[in-house]
């Protein structure tokens, strides 16, 4: 009997522990646009203007990687996982972009170009396993015309 007082007092505390939780992260109404790019954006406020384009691009990735990552679930794991993890590998291809736009190490950009190409290959791959159909398609980023490069410097 006092194991299961003590098990239904466990559950008790914890649903009231996340109802809790759940009312202190609700008080303030922020769009959830405003609240990734903001803890995105914290760390670096203190950024030259050298390196600011760079990082505007990035935090507006990992912002649109948040907010599309955020699905209404389907009830099919499968097709969640994809909708998921498409805005995830989309994310890794816009920072790989801005790592073509503003790096200046060329392995790094190497290795960007590689990512470009296979997170591609891994959405498309992902959505057909599901049987979505694919885009059209558009060329890929890997290469960042000379007048772009030229732009951010």
């Amino acid at each position: 009997m006092g194991n299961q007082m003590d098990s239904r007092a466990r559950r008790l505390i914890t649903l009231i522990a996340a109802t809790l939780t759940v009312a202190a992260c609700s008080e303030k109404t922020t769009s959830l646009a405003d609240y990734i790019s903001s803890i995105c954006a914290a760390p670096f406020r203190s950024s030259s203007a050298e390196e600011a384009p760079f990082l505007s691009d990035n935090i507006s990735a990992m912002t649109r990687m948040m907010i599309d990552m955020g699905i209404r679930p389907s009830g099919d794991v499968d097709i969640d996982f994809v909708a998921m993890m498409a805005p995830h590998h989309q994310g890794a291809i816009d920072m790989a972009t801005a790592e073509l736009r503003y790096g200046r190490n060329e392995r790094l950009r190497r290795m960007a170009q590689e990512i470009i190409v296979t997170q591609q290959q891994e959405i498309a791959a992902m959505r057909l396993a599901v049987g979505a159909t694919l885009p059209p398609s558009v060329p890929s980023p890997t290469q960042v015309s000379a007048q772009t490069f030229s732009d951010t410097r």
